[in-house]
């Protein structure tokens, strides 16, 4: 689990603002590649293929990476290290384990998503795990312009993320046009 960069640039003044350039690396998108889904508002977690659930993490500069963490990758821009936690010793265990009740799962990323995450902006009555291979496909526009006016006029999605046949992904959040 890479990190996923985000459509456009990020304004060097203000990184919480993109900027209507695209990221050199998410040239794709705007030639009509990839398959843009619904980017859900949760936390990531991973099944293995022996069975281990993990949690994404995050860990800034200069911070001790918690006991059996896996790294994945360090941004170059915030030097913080994206990987993966044992879930059973990341904040979300317990949300995790209520998540499990539903059906069996397969080996791939979910988004665990709450009524106890992140303000719960899904609107769930309980904790549920969401396939990312199974993400509601959107029909959005290509261009800055109108990503802006698509995102603002559905602030009930976090985002998208486009996701290329050879595996490279973009994403563009709603917060990313403040």
């Amino acid at each position: 689990m890479n990190k996923i960069p985000t459509l456009f640039l990020r304004d060097p003044d203000d990184r919480k603002r993109t900027l209507p350039q695209v990221h050199p690396a998410c040239r794709w998108v705007l030639d009509g590649e990839g398959t843009p889904t619904r980017k859900y508002e949760g936390t990531c977690v991973l099944l293995d293929e022996n069975g281990t659930w993990w949690a994404r993490r995050e860990v800034r500069p200069g911070r001790t990476q918690p006991s059996g963490y896996r790294p994945v990758m360090t941004d170059e821009v915030t030097g913080k290290t994206v990987g993966w936690e044992p879930i059973a010793q990341s904040a979300y265990a317990k949300y995790h384990t209520e998540a499990l009740t539903a059906a069996p799962r397969r080996p791939g990323t979910y988004e665990l998503i709450r009524p106890k995450i992140n303000g719960n902006p899904e609107n769930v009555r309980g904790h549920e795990l969401v396939p990312h291979a199974e993400a509601e496909v959107f029909d959005v526009p290509r261009d800055f312009d109108g990503l802006r006016a698509w995102l603002r006029a559905n602030p009930q999605y976090e985002g998208i993320v486009w996701h290329h046949p050879d595996g490279r992904r973009a994403k563009l959040k709603h917060r990313d046009f403040a």
